[in-house]
């Protein structure tokens, strides 16, 4: 599969990929090493970070203590993300700025030269969750719609889409393209907090209306994510 040059990316990056289990350093170094590495060749990057397994550690704990609302449990994975993306900041520390982005209107005309043009200091915005409704991936599209991006990575857990749940079915069959007409089919309708899957509902329907691509793709496989952003040839599902 082969991909475009881009000068202005946004990654939706999952939260179970920034903190599993265990923090994984060499991960995180390797990740931000590839990162730095295309900031190197003219890229300039907004890192828009999940909540992942930090957030449904909170969630699950807090429902059996309360009764919540789907809106309750998506403020709670709203500042997962923000701790998350702090944990992120201080990761690239020189090459990204004190604050993170959690709102994505907060950035004008003026603030999008200086982001994109070679001379900035600070390449790499961090961005969060924002408001309740749907996952980063929103977010990750609202920030694709502000700056003019056509595409948005989303790095996870997985290599492809696939057209059955590869976890139950090893028979699923990996998917490298896809329209978001055929996607929507195989993805619930409607979000609710804490669901798990390749790109979510309300943020497809986004990306479908400003016609956007999504590539899906397995975040811990850094050089596959490098192929990618030097386009070439990578392992992975385009939707569009």
């Amino acid at each position: 599969m082969d991909s475009q040059q881009l000068e202005f990316v946004v990654i939706s990056l999952g939260g179970s990929i920034v903190i599993p289990e265990e923090i994984d350093v060499s991960f995180l170094r390797a990740f931000r090493e590839t990162i730095l590495r295309e900031v190197q060749n003219g890229k300039r990057f907004a890192l828009i970070i999940g909540g992942g397994k930090t957030c449904r550690k909170y969630q699950k704990a807090a429902s059996e203590l309360s009764e919540l609302t789907n809106e309750d449990l998506d403020w709670i994975g709203i500042y997962a993300t923000h701790l998350n993306a702090h944990f992120m900041r201080y990761v690239f520390k020189d090459a990204t700025d004190n604050m993170i982005l959690t709102d994505p209107s907060q950035f004008t005309a003026t603030d999008k030269s200086i982001i994109i043009g070679a001379s900035n200091d600070k390449p790499i915005i961090i961005g969060a969750g924002y408001e309740p409704g749907g996952s980063t991936d929103v977010d990750a599209v609202l920030v694709a719609k502000k700056f003019g991006a056509k595409t948005v990575i989303n790095l996870s857990n997985i290599d492809y889409v696939y057209d059955g749940d590869p976890k139950s079915n090893p028979q699923a069959k990996p998917i490298e393209r896809i329209s978001w007409k055929e996607y929507r089919k195989v993805i619930p309708r409607d979000w609710v907090s804490g669901m798990n899957t390749p790109f979510d509902p309300v943020a497809s329907r986004q990306a479908e209306k400003l016609g956007l691509a999504v590539i899906i793709m397995n975040g811990r496989n850094t050089d596959n994510l490098s192929r990618y952003l030097q386009g070439e040839s990578f392992k992975g599902t385009v939707i569009s």
